[in-house]
């Protein structure tokens, strides 16, 4: 079934609205979860909702937030989250970095007591509309990612999302999780019934499997590159980088030492960073641009190995979703809508889209 952008925010909202959110935190993590919708990251999406619904029945959310900057300075800020779904701090934390970035050039807000935020990229979107440089990162509540020459899991899937504002060419959009593939992608295969492609995951033994349900079962994902032949111990190395940005920076947990060094916590304590770049603070007005255009025209212009696939260059796949999707709507699989149909029974939404 496909359904426009606005009528799948209006059913999120309802959720969010029922669950307790005030109108303005529904609406604005609706938006951030259809962000990742209509630029086809799915496994970032209204596919979390169920989790998110998980998440609320464990106690983890909190739907009345007392969201505050806690430290500042001219440069830099840390925000408390108070427990909330990562959307709404996160937003108010990358817009605290624009805002200061405007008057200084560069700017580094951190976020502490948070929870899942959704899709990195997102939030570095944000600074690139107003003609920044944004970056966006995050931790997570459990381990994930297996290190090289190991077999327990140690890091999130902790994403890097890199945002640069173009004329021609609207923004530049690199958003990767820094295991191989985020867990998302494992679940997608197991609703659509597809197998996994070898490497992305391991098995409770720490074999590689194919099979979305040993690895989801396993929750044991390689580092990025897949295998220590592939390079997977810099997708190990910057796994790290991002859960010192996000977690030792802002003072959120790490999430392997949770249980032992913070036995009585009732919630997890999610960590993101985010930081915001005004090229104007380096070059002429629309210098930096020009140049990104250009790099992208000539990447565009490589040669391929097969005449039927071009040269992409990052964002171009989110581009081509966002102009199709807002043409014929987002597509969501039957059995996602049933289970979003099913959470918002069970909060008491009403269902808005159709039989």
């Amino acid at each position: 079934m496909n359904i426009q952008r606005s009528d799948l925010q209006r059913q999120l909202e309802a959720i969010f609205t029922a669950w307790g959110m005030s109108a303005e935190h529904a609406a604005t993590t609706a938006l951030r979860l259809t962000d990742a919708d209509i630029r086809g990251i799915d496994s970032h999406g209204v596919t979390l909702v169920p989790l998110y619904a998980q998440l609320r029945a464990e106690g983890q959310i909190n739907f009345k937030p007392n969201i505050r900057v806690l430290r500042e300075s001219p440069v830099t800020a840390l925000v408390d989250a108070d427990h909330m779904l990562g959307h709404v701090p996160s937003t108010f934390a990358m817009e605290l970095a624009i805002e200061k970035a405007k008057k200084t050039g560069l700017a580094a807000v951190a976020v502490k007591n948070s929870n899942h935020y959704g899709a990195a990229g997102v939030y570095g979107v944000l600074a690139a509309e107003q003609g920044l440089i944004g970056m966006s990162f995050t931790s997570v509540w459990h381990g994930a990612v297996v290190p090289t020459f190991g077999k327990e899991p140690m890091f999130g899937t902790n994403p890097i999302a890199f945002v640069a504002p173009g004329k021609k060419h609207k923004t530049f959009f690199f958003d990767i999780a820094t295991s191989t593939v985020a867990v998302g992608k494992l679940k997608l295969a197991q609703i659509h019934g597809r197998p996994l492609h070898e490497g992305w995951a391991m098995d409770k033994e720490g074999r590689l499997t194919t099979s979305a349900e040993a690895g989801l079962e396993a929750m044991m994902l390689t580092p990025l590159g897949g295998t220590r032949p592939m390079s997977s111990h810099k997708g190990y190395g910057l796994a790290a980088m991002v859960e010192i940005l996000c977690s030792m920076v802002p003072g959120a947990f790490y999430a392997p030492t949770r249980e032992t060094r913070h036995p009585d916590a009732k919630h997890w304590n999610i960590g993101h960073f985010f930081l915001a770049m005004d090229p104007k603070a380096f070059r002429g007005e629309g210098e930096f641009e020009d140049d990104l255009d250009d790099m992208i025209d000539a990447l565009h212009a490589v040669s391929p190995v097969d005449p039927n696939q071009p040269v992409l260059v990052a964002g171009d796949p989110e581009e081509k979703a966002m102009a199709e999707r807002t043409r014929n709507g987002i597509p969501v699989p039957d059995n996602l809508l049933a289970q979003v149909r099913d959470v918002a029974r069970d909060a008491g939404a009403p269902w808005l889209l159709g039989a």
